[in-house]
């Protein structure tokens, strides 16, 4: 009896770690597939090509206003961007399915400091490999997908943007 409870309280203390470490890990992959291009409109009407980032990493974010996940880890993104915005690494956050009145009224209570596009018709998400929101990819300089995060994450966390930073060719640096 004594040693299920003393195994019931280490779990209870490691769980809150083992969580965070889920919530700051993001899934290499392999294959390394381009990334399919978009032209999609950000909410100043301008339009992005995924093509006009390359040679920089670039973080997209695939996500929704209506989603708990993504609104949670809204913040955590927006502190990322802070410490990324000038080492020569691009952060795009792809709403899906929403019109821009809808993402703007959102911005009233999230700060969004990174570029937002709008996938209005939901047609560029049917291109990528996601099976729901939020789903961020990160592209190496050249375009190809090397890591995967499905579900929130604290994306500000020293230790995964630095495999982020490490992506980076020395020109681009």
């Amino acid at each position: 009896m004594k040693k299920r409870v003393l195994s019931f309280f280490a779990i209870a203390l490691l769980l809150p770690t083992l969580a965070l470490a889920g919530r700051t890990a993001i899934t290499p992959i392999d294959e390394k597939p381009p990334a399919p291009d978009f032209k999609l409109k950000d909410m100043d009407g301008n339009e992005v090509s995924l093509q006009s980032l390359r040679g920089k990493p670039v973080i997209v974010n695939f996500w929704a206003t209506w989603c708990p996940p993504c609104r949670e880890e809204i913040p955590a993104m927006n502190r990322a961007w802070h410490k990324i915005k000038d080492k020569g690494i691009a952060m795009i956050a792809i709403d899906v399915g929403e019109d821009e009145d809808t993402v703007f009224e959102f911005q009233a209570n999230y700060t969004m400091d990174f570029t937002i596009l709008l996938d209005e018709s939901g047609q560029e998400i049917k291109k990528w490999p996601v099976r729901g929101v939020p789903t961020t990819f990160i592209l190496d300089p050249q375009g190809r997908m090397v890591y995967r995060a499905a579900g929130a994450r604290e994306w500000d966390d020293d230790e995964l943007l630095q495999k982020i930073l490490d992506l980076r060719t020395p020109t681009s640096k």
